[in-house]
């Protein structure tokens, strides 16, 4: 994650002399950064993204980013298509060391075998070179705090739609299987 090439938003830093207490970071998005965030994510609006990180020194050479998205987006109803607003809030604590570090490699078991845990940490992530992306971070938690499902109040126990044809068989929509009604097994 060095460069946000197809995302929205950029804020590359530099982290090869981050000091101790480390950098804080905050990414207001210009209403060019909306539109963009609006197109790629498929959402029909976003009125307002901030986030509030704070970067700092990971063990020897990695980094540890923690911090906030909040971000005011309409969103369509995937029954009735109608807008919808909607509040995404991420929390971020994620890690980062370079690409050649051992401590990006998972865990092994004493049969050589990868042990991964559903309750353990996340592995690392790892970045070349010795730039970051905030931005490109804080959109990525972005995207994951998005309700892939909106619905509009009071749809949830709506019944669904049921189409009838009438007796017109000109309307009726074809049978995909209507070719295999003759088709017989030669044994």
């Amino acid at each position: 994650m060095t460069n946000n090439v197809d995302g929205a938003l950029s804020f590359p830093l530099s982290v090869q002399r981050l000091p101790q207490k480390g950098l804080n970071v905050k990414i207001e998005a210009n209403a060019r950064e909306r539109e963009a965030l609006r197109d790629l994510h498929e959402l029909q609006d976003v009125k307002s993204f901030k986030a509030d990180l704070q970067i700092v020194p990971w063990k020897k050479d990695g980094v540890r980013v923690r911090g906030e998205v909040h971000a005011d987006i309409v969103q369509s109803c995937i029954v009735t298509l109608e807008p919808i607003d909607a509040r995404v809030d991420a929390e971020i604590d994620t890690i980062f060391v370079p690409e050649n570090s051992r401590l990006a490699r998972p865990p092994l078991d004493e049969n050589g075998e990868m042990v991964i845990s559903a309750d353990g940490p996340d592995i690392p992530e790892t970045f070349s070179g010795d730039m970051l992306d905030a931005g490109a971070i804080a959109e990525e938690f972005f995207e994951l705090a998005i309700n892939p499902y909106p619905r509009k109040e009071g749809i949830e126990d709506a019944p669904p739609v049921v189409v009838h044809y009438g007796d017109d068989d000109a309307e009726k929509p074809e049978n995909p299987f209507a070719a295999l009604k003759d088709w017989k097994q030669k044994t």
